[in-house]
This record gives structure tokens, sequence and C-alpha cells, in this order.
């Protein structure tokens, strides 16, 4: 498939603003990436997609905001969030990375990534953007986001761009058996750099289930973008993921402080259970905890009893003790 290289946009270009799919004070803006990978195989371009909550209108002015990062099979539709921090001070921006939710174009198989370094083009596109505006900026993952947040702190330490860093939940490690961590992990970097295309097993549809309130949860999210089944999951995402593992395991410098949160407890990851909402049902917090203080010289670990996966989706309570957390620890340590 092949298309037109003049009509497509220059790449590092933004699109105007327009209301985004939150409605109410939420705003998005296109992001327009260099030809990727999958653009060799399809003739499509990327597209990241910058959300935005434009503050109250008597709010007091702010120079201080978060960019948060989703997970993967994942998109950013938490409102709740962008209030909790507009009411801590900070400007709430999120960023659906190329490939996910609002940034899914037609011909581009979504969620697909051979190389999580690849994201840094809108990470890097949004930081600076961001900082135009902002003296503070802390950059907040989500799952898989966790783990990209973190590859991209470290590879960018030193240069100031963020203050701080939090982790909901972060992949730092694989969830599953010493064969699957182990022997299939060298199968699958072998086979994922040479065919990168060959599906593996998906995510199971049971925690997806749970959020959405058309299958008894709270949360209405499109499932055109987070489906509860995902999507393919190929050898080419296995072995970039298992390789950022292993670059966690050798430990990381991020030099700013970092806050990594996840929930007490582990829950079955195969099957509908009733405690999907108030454990990890897709990670196990145990690696997180093992794994977090790799991460750099400067990181805090906090246990967030009843939590869900993504401790933003679980029951009130929980979610604003997480919230809570997150803001306590931004106001104590990011100055002023």
């Amino acid at each position: 498939m092949v298309d037109d290289e003049d009509a497509r946009p220059t790449p590092g270009t933004w699109d105007d603003e327009r209301t985004d799919v939150l409605a109410g004070p939420w705003r998005a803006r296109t992001l327009h990436l260099r030809p990727d990978a999958v653009t060799r195989r399809t003739g499509v371009a990327p597209v990241a997609t910058l959300v935005r909550r434009v503050p109250d209108a008597d709010a007091p002015a702010t120079r201080r905001a978060v960019l948060y990062l989703h997970g993967y099979v994942d998109y950013f539709f938490h409102p709740h969030v962008g209030d909790a921090l507009a009411a801590a001070g900070y400007d709430m921006y999120a960023l659906d990375l190329r490939d996910h939710g609002r940034s899914i174009v037609p011909g581009r198989p979504p969620n697909e990534t051979t190389d999580l370094a690849g994201y840094t083009e809108e990470i890097d596109a949004a930081v600076r953007l961001l900082r135009r505006d902002h003296d503070v900026l802390v950059l907040m993952g989500h799952s898989t986001g966790g783990l990209t947040a973190a590859l991209w702190a470290d590879a960018r330490r030193g240069l100031g761009l963020v203050d701080a860093l939090v982790l909901n939940s972060p992949w730092l490690e694989l969830r599953g058996s010493l064969f699957e961590r182990t022997l299939l992990t060298r199968v699958i970097d072998l086979v994922g750099g040479r065919a990168p295309q060959i599906r593996l097993r998906g995510i199971a549809p049971h925690y997806g289930r749970a959020l959405h309130r058309d299958t008894g949860g709270e949360w209405d999210f499109d499932l055109a973008w987070k489906p509860h089944e995902g999507f393919p999951v190929r050898t080419g995402f296995g072995r970039t993921v298992r390789r950022a593992h292993a670059r966690v395991a050798r430990g990381l410098a991020v030099d700013v402080p970092v806050l990594v949160l996840a929930s007490d407890a582990a829950g079955p990851d195969d099957r509908h259970h009733d405690a999907l909402l108030t454990t990890d049902s897709v990670l196990d917090p145990a690696q997180i905890a093992r794994r977090a203080p790799l991460l750099g010289d400067d990181v805090t670990y906090v246990e967030v009893a009843g939590g869900a996966h993504d401790l933003a989706l679980s029951a009130p309570p929980v979610r604003e003790r997480y919230l809570r957390e997150v803001t306590g620890f931004l106001a104590s340590r990011l100055p002023g």
C-alpha cells in the first residue's frame, strides 16, 4: 500500500485543537509523526494525540503540568484524574501514543510496535510543547505506559525535561511461569527479531468486562479502542517488552524522584473472579515491588490496599487514596 507522500502533513507538526471525545473541558490535538516500520508495510504514517483539560475559569494560574501515558490496549479516559490534579494545582495532559485510542488510524494495525523506544518521538514532542508554558512537569505512566515512561526518563536523564515520575502499576516484569520468563523469552527474542508478526496468546477479557459499564462496571470507554479481548499480541511486541524488562532488571538511573504505586495483592489473570477490581489481575504487585528500587536512587513505593490493576479505576475509596498519595508526593517532593 502506498499513499501520496506529498500529501502527508509534515512530521512534527500539530493540528489545531478540537473538542475531545470526553467533551466538557477536554480538548485534543493531533501530532503528525515520521514514517515508521509499520509505514513501510502499510504506507500509512503514524499520529499521536495530546489531550488536555482546559483550566477552570476561576482557577488560579499554574505553571505545573502532568503528562499521562496509558497502558497497552488502553487510552486516556480518566477525567477524574485530571480533576484531582487540577485541584492540586496541575494542568492535566494525556498522550494517546501512536496506534492507541484516539491515534488509531485506518490502514495501521492498532497497538502494534516492535520497539518501545519508538514512542520517544511523540513523548519528546509533547514534553517540548508543555515546557513552553510550564516550569514543573511530571510524567505519569500506567502499566506498559509506566515501563515506557521509566525507559524514557532513563534515556533523557540529565536534561531536566521532567521533575518527577509517577508510575501506576508499571509493567516491570512478566507475570508468568518460570518457563515463560526464561526459555520462552529466549525463543520470542529470537523469533521476534526475524518474524515480528507471529501472533502470541492474547489478553484475557475478564478485567475489561469488570471495568466497563455495559458488563457491570463503572466506566464508559470505547470498545473499539479498548476491546475486552485486546488486539493481537505479536512476537515483535513481546520481544521489545522483554528486552525492556531486562533493562530494568540491570538497573536504570532515573535522576528525578519516582513514585511507584501498586495494589497489595495479585488476582488470577485467566478467569472471572469476584476480586477483579480489588486486586491486580493483570500484573503481580510483588514483582513490581521487587523491581521498583532498580529504577533509580530516589524511589518511593506505595502499596494501595484493594487496588485494581489501574489504581485510578479502583472503587471510589481506593482511587481517592491513590490520588491523595500522588498529589501528596508531588506536594512534598517538588519545589513550591
